[in-house]
């Protein structure tokens, strides 16, 4: 009984242990969201600015000038850009990116990832880890991101991309990312990054604005979309910086719940093998005194 007694008093020490620990990173992690969703709801309105400004120019361009990076290609080869965390104990948020991003492979594009017509380039530690040994993994010079995220070396990695399909090394480039909602919604998204559509809502709905174009479209466009694409790549990795550090303080947060819950069942368990010794201690007692007395 006094080993079994010594088993829960270590399981319940252990138990708390892992309290303080969960409690901890809740309170870090609630502390990195609170900046992370800033800069997130920061950027928002400028880019859905830039890009309701691309929309007008587009919806002028009446098929009179092509965008290069809006060029409709046959798919023969495909780029598919996974973003996850770095660290782990964020619930199923770097999980839900890396299976969306094979299930691409396994399905959409399983034909030409048959004929290795489709790469794969990682941000975050977590999905190099799940694609650096697989035959479609290129450039790991991203991977780190997250280090010290920033515009100029996101910018850097929205170049690359942007370089490569200019190329024709790519024909479309897909990016896995998780879309922050709230603390505890993020959405495992796909979303298209080039080619980009060049029929938006304003060309649909002819609700074009009267611009005066000074320089010309060309020279608007050609130095407008590569800065709408660099800020839409860094919204990308805003929005999965906060998913993570929402999702790990939903996590944690669960995690002490359930940590408390079995403490209090091992303290049950503490408290009935102790009172159960205790009650063999006197039976022996009784037994002995009665023992005692009959002699």
């Amino acid at each position: 009984m006094g080993a079994n007694l010594k088993e829960v008093r270590g399981r319940i020490a252990s138990v708390k242990s892992t309290i303080q620990i969960t409690k901890a990173m809740k309170m870090v992690s609630a502390a990195k969201l609170k900046r992370a969703t800033d800069r997130i709801v920061q950027i928002r309105p400028y880019a859905d600015q830039l890009n309701n400004v691309l929309q007008n120019l587009v919806s002028n361009l009446q098929g009179e000038v092509s965008i290069s990076y809006g060029k409709q290609r046959e798919g023969n080869k495909v780029l598919i850009v996974v973003i996850t965390s770095d660290k782990g104990l964020c619930g199923g948020f770097n999980a839900n990116s890396i299976k969306a991003a094979k299930n691409l492979l396994a399905d959409k594009y399983a034909t030409l990832n048959e004929a290795k017509k489709v790469d794969v380039l990682t941000i975050g530690k977590r999905a190099y880890e799940a694609f650096k040994d697989g035959k479609n993994y290129v450039n790991r010079d991203f991977t780190e991101l997250f280090h010290n995220l920033n515009f100029e070396d996101t910018s850097k990695a929205a170049e690359y991309i942007m370089y490569a399909f200019d190329q024709g090394v790519y024909d479309k480039v897909e990016v896995v990312y998780g879309k922050f909602k709230n603390a505890g919604t993020q959405i495992t998204t796909v979303e298209q990054f080039l080619p980009i559509s060049t029929t938006t809502e304003a060309s649909n709905s002819k609700l074009n604005a009267d611009y005066i174009f000074e320089p010309s479209q060309v020279e608007i466009l050609e130095g407008l979309v590569p800065k709408i694409l660099k800020t839409q790549f860094f919204r990308y990795l805003l929005d999965s910086n906060a998913s993570e550090h929402g999702a790990r303080m939903t996590a944690m947060d669960k995690a002490t719940e359930n940590a408390n819950e079995l403490l209090k069942t091992l303290n049950i368990m503490y408290n009935r093998a102790r009172q159960a010794a205790i009650t063999t201690e006197l039976s022996e007692i009784v037994s002995g005194a009665a023992a005692l007395s009959n002699e």
